[in-house]
């Protein structure tokens, strides 16, 4: 159960569909809150439809260059992102950047949140070289015109660390972010909730470097200052017991990680409804949790009612539920159900080609997942292959030294070592140790 992260954001709703100036048309104040309502439901098909409206009628009633219909092409773009439509969310992003600049110019402040968006989804697309950039000039924008210590520099230097992290560049992501916490508890004082979501991100830095000693206070003072401020049956705080869980299960504390899944999961029920994507999320921390004491049948129900969930709000062919489907598939394979997991398998590797292409990390995940499936059942040939296709993936995308290539290797190893092809399962091992070595 990773931690989720409360990144702070240029991407916000509220921020976006702001209430319109004086004289705009009462139709497209009225499609905005709509679109919001449906967007904060998780309905991101209907809010997708309105959202395209909203964009028409700001065209026709302003033109297609005003700030109203930036304003709109960011909301159908985050609403397309959140669908993990990306090549939908792209171009809008990019022609909302076009009108900010061309009406105030390249290094205004408005500009500054639409390159925060479009380095967000590049960065959730692992385009990270088309990100950093991104998020560097919206720094910069924000420090030239705000100074150094203003809450929107906090927030700018907030998401390059996130991108460095997601890098795994830990020694250039922690100074960025202390110096955004300092920002804030400076700006905005110490019990602020902005001041939690930045104790929470340096704490998630922490928790994915090992420094579990570390990461437990700043995730508990942020818990507490969420607690105190928003109350204790708040979103925030939701999402910070399900990051204290996932520390929980890291040290092997498994009872109290699923006292704060249950009570992250009642939060999220509470405030967003049985139906919400954000309450499957929590369905599936809980269901991993009986999943490590391989209690299959207490883990089904949870996953079949997140995968029900987020193919009604998300769409039969959106990742996340291909995720939901590789939960489903490991519980019918511990069952020993090979012939009902491997369909599950297959669906959730067609969903991922579809939606990063096939030859991007996450294929290669799927490929080691219906591979080692394969191998269980018998097939060894079969697996081989894939598991070899999986191998070049990671090693184009990720280089040869990533964790995840010699990962590969010892699977590819051990299934050479157990068709009788022992050297070269040895020379393989060889690699992937060589693999590890250099990463560390």
């Amino acid at each position: 159960m990773p931690p989720t992260r409360v990144v702070l954001q240029a991407l916000a709703i509220l921020l976006l569909l702001a209430a319109p100036a004086v004289g705009q048309a009462s139709a497209w104040r009225t499609l905005n809150a709509e679109v919001q309502a449906l967007y904060a439901k998780g309905n991101y098909e209907r809010a997708s439809v309105l959202a395209t409206k909203a964009l028409v009628t700001a065209e026709q009633t302003y033109g297609t260059e005003h700030a109203s219909v930036a304003m709109s092409l960011n909301t159908l773009a985050m609403i397309h992102q959140a669908r993990r439509r990306f090549d939908l969310a792209e171009p809008l992003y990019r022609r909302a950047i076009a009108i900010r600049e061309k009406l105030s110019g390249p290094d205004h402040l408005d500009v500054a949140p639409s390159l925060n968006n479009l380095a967000g989804l590049y960065k959730e697309e692992g385009r990270v070289a088309l990100a950093e950039p991104l998020y560097q000039r919206s720094l910069a924008i924000r420090e030239k015109s705000l100074g150094g210590n203003d809450p929107s520099v906090a927030l700018s230097l907030n998401n390059l660390a996130a991108l460095y992290a997601s890098q795994r560049r830990f020694d250039e992501a922690e100074p960025l972010y202390r110096r955004s916490l300092g920002i804030l508890q400076a700006a905005n004082g110490p019990e602020h909730p902005t001041v939690a979501s930045g104790l929470n991100n340096l704490a998630e830095l922490m928790f994915r470097q090992g420094r579990f000693a570390d990461a437990d206070p700043l995730y508990r003072r942020a818990l507490e200052i969420w607690e105190r401020s928003l109350g204790p049956d708040s979103l925030d705080v939701a999402t910070c017991l399900t990051n204290i869980a996932g520390l929980d299960v890291a040290q092997g504390r498994l009872t109290s990680a699923a006292t704060n899944t249950q009570r992250a999961l009642a939060i999220r029920e509470k405030t967003l409804g049985p139906d919400h994507p954000t309450v499957a999320m929590s369905l599936v921390d809980l269901g991993d949790l009986h999943r490590k004491e391989r209690r299959a049948d207490l883990a089904e129900p949870l996953y079949e009612r997140a995968l029900k969930i987020n193919e009604s709000a998300l769409g039969p062919d959106h990742p996340t539920v291909a995720a939901n489907l590789n939960d489903l598939a490991w519980v019918a394979e511990s069952q020993g159900h090979f012939a009902r997991a491997e369909p599950l398998l297959q669906r959730s590797l067609a969903i991922i080609e579809k939606a990063v292409g096939p030859d991007q990390p996450p294929v290669a995940i799927c490929l080691n997942n219906l591979a080692a499936l394969l191998e269980r059942d018998g097939r060894p040939a079969l697996a081989e292959s894939l598991y070899r296709r999986s191998l070049t993936i990671l090693e184009t995308s990720l280089g040869p030294d990533h964790p995840d290539v010699a990962a590969t290797l010892r699977s590819l190893a051990a299934l050479c070592r157990a068709t009788g092809r022992v050297a070269e399962a040895d020379a393989l091992d060889t690699k992937a140790t060589r693999t590890r070595q250099r990463d560390r």
